[in-house]
């Protein structure tokens, strides 16, 4: 699973995750996407489920960028204790998903294909998702030119 080598502080603050995603929130790699459309904490393990559904339908076929990092350490209070005493030990690391950014994209596969492996990944999340393209405005022409008529 994803999580940082090293990082320069073991605990952190929650932060908030109000607003649309600043960066992230184009295609720049591939030619189909998986956008978010609200905001979440989404764990390693979930970022490996979903990748490994796009990967099993694909069949190894076409490319897959994952756009976001689990980079934020996540901590938590043994069962039965007292408040107070300070934070907990840390438990988990999660990405900070914002309105608007990009999970996943992926290219060298079928419109119909992308779309039906997104939609395997997006039942793995725990946020609202949508299936974006390059060019929403592409015609059906255009849609086997980009897949290459697979």
């Amino acid at each position: 699973m994803l999580q940082p080598k090293r990082v320069k502080y073991r605990k952190s603050h929650k932060g908030h995750r109000r607003g649309m995603a600043q960066a992230g929130a184009n295609i720049e790699f591939g030619d189909f996407a998986l956008q978010a459309t609200s905001s979440a904490w989404i764990t390693s393990r979930q970022i490996e489920s979903a990748r490994r559904a796009i990967v099993h339908y694909v069949r190894r076929g076409g490319k897959i960028w994952i756009r976001i990092f689990p980079d934020h350490p996540v901590t938590k209070k043994p069962a039965e204790t007292r408040m107070g005493s300070g934070k907990g030990p840390m438990d988990h690391w999660v990405a900070v998903v914002k309105r608007g950014r990009i999970l996943f994209e992926l290219s060298g596969v079928t419109f119909d294909q992308a779309k039906e492996a997104m939609r395997l990944a997006s039942h793995k999340l725990p946020l609202q998702t949508q299936f974006i393209w390059r060019s929403q405005e592409m015609s059906e022409e255009e849609k086997e030119a980009v897949t290459g008529g697979n």
